[in-house]
C-alpha cells in the first residue's frame, strides 16, 4: 500500500481499480472465463488535482476517492502497482458515477 500512497496522478487523470467480474450465477453455476464480458465498472483509487482553463483557473476532477464509476470499453492506460492492475483514465473519459 505504501507504493500506492506515493502514486499521484497528474492534472485531470484518475487511477481506477476495475471491479472483479462475477464468476458464479445466482443459481450457483460457475461461468467460464470466455463467457464473462469485460468489466466496465471500477473504484477510484487516486485522483489528480484537476486541470486549468485558459485563464489559469483550476477545474477540479468530477470524482473523488472511493467513487464507483462506469468506464468505457476501450481506453485508459494499464498500470501495475504492488502486483495489482490499475487503469489510468482522464476525468472526461469516465462515463458515469454510481450513487
Amino acid at each position: 500500500m505504501a507504493t500506492l500512497k506515493k502514486f499521484r496522478p497528474l492534472f485531470d487523470r484518475v487511477l481506477i481499480e476495475r471491479i472483479a467480474a462475477e464468476t458464479k450465477t445466482k443459481g450457483g453455476i460457475m461461468l467460464p472465463e470466455k463467457s464473462i464480458g469485460k468489466v466496465l465498472e471500477g473504484k477510484v483509487v487516486a485522483c489528480g488535482p484537476g486541470k486549468r482553463d485558459e485563464k489559469g483557473n483550476a477545474i477540479p476532477v468530477s470524482v473523488k476517492l472511493g467513487d464507483h464509476v462506469l468506464l468505457p470499453e476501450f481506453g485508459g492506460t494499464k498500470v501495475e502497482l504492488e502486483e495489482k492492475e490499475y487503469h489510468l483514465f482522464r476525468d472526461t473519459e469516465i462515463l458515469a458515477r454510481f450513487e
